[in-house]
């Protein structure tokens, strides 16, 4: 099996330029088949703010009703995903930009109501692995935009840690898949003030402990759930890691 890397990059990377292009230029040096799936919530909450729609987070959660599902699919699938193919097509990449909706790649529920009313958001559930394997065969970059879609003709917001793990997993059958989480930190800190508390390696155990403790809370929670759950059903590596380490091998490895 051939080797494949899928990187994830956050928002603070995307939405500044000079970092993205410090990314992206390290991107492109990764050896072998490469996907890339970004987010870029923060581009869509200042959006969202210059035309009057109320943003609204629980538990780190965007809340999307459908003003505000038309303001994440014109970020996330318009000028981000096109803002980096452009990037990535400079740097001679042969990048195609899409969202879960194009080529029916990812198919999502949408989230049912329980004690939160999410809104249309959408929870994975198939990935389109034969479409993402022909487009790799055909030598194509895709970047993925976290916009998914129900078989329905309704477009969900979707996680993009989410959608990264669930596509390295779908193709974990037919490549030794490594996932990259990237972020501006330099991986799993036990103080998040503190870029020299870095966890190197995190297990299950040692990471339950350091739930019980509180020691890791938050965001880093569901981006960690992924990785375990990624690991668990056949991907080969999975590192969590600041956007510049991405090929010096640094940051937190999950076991």
């Amino acid at each position: 099996m051939h080797q494949l890397t899928i990187v994830k990059i956050g928002g603070k990377i995307v939405e500044n330029p000079e970092s993205l292009t410090a990314f992206l230029k390290d991107f492109t040096l990764i050896a072998g088949d490469k996907i890339l799936v970004h987010g870029g919530g923060r581009l869509a909450t200042a959006l969202a703010e210059r035309l009057g729609i109320e943003t609204k987070m629980t538990d780190g959660r965007r809340i999307t009703d459908a003003e505000m599902l038309k303001v994440v699919t014109m970020v996330y699938a318009g000028w981000v995903n096109k803002n980096v193919v452009a990037q990535l097509q400079k740097l001679q990449m042969d990048a195609i930009g899409l969202s879960g909706a194009d080529m029916g790649l990812i198919l999502s529920l949408k989230r049912p109501v329980k004690e939160i009313d999410y809104g249309f958001v959408g929870d994975v559930k198939e990935i389109n692995a034969p479409a993402l394997l022909e487009l790799l065969t055909q030598n194509y970059l895709p970047v993925i935009a976290p916009i998914t879609h129900d078989g329905n003709g309704n477009l969900l917001n979707t996680n993009a840690d989410t959608i990264a793990a669930e596509i390295a997993k779908a193709l974990a059958f037919d490549c030794n898949v490594r996932l990259i989480y990237c972020f501006e930190k330099k991986g799993v800190l036990t103080n998040e003030a503190d870029d020299d508390s870095l966890i190197p390696v995190l297990d299950g155990e040692l990471y339950r402990q350091y739930k019980n403790e509180g020691i890791i809370q938050g965001g880093m929670i569901p981006k960690l759930d992924n990785a375990f759950q990624a690991i668990a059903s056949g991907v080969k590596e999975v590192i969590i890691t600041c956007a510049s380490e991405i090929n010096t091998g640094k940051g937190t490895y999950i076991r």
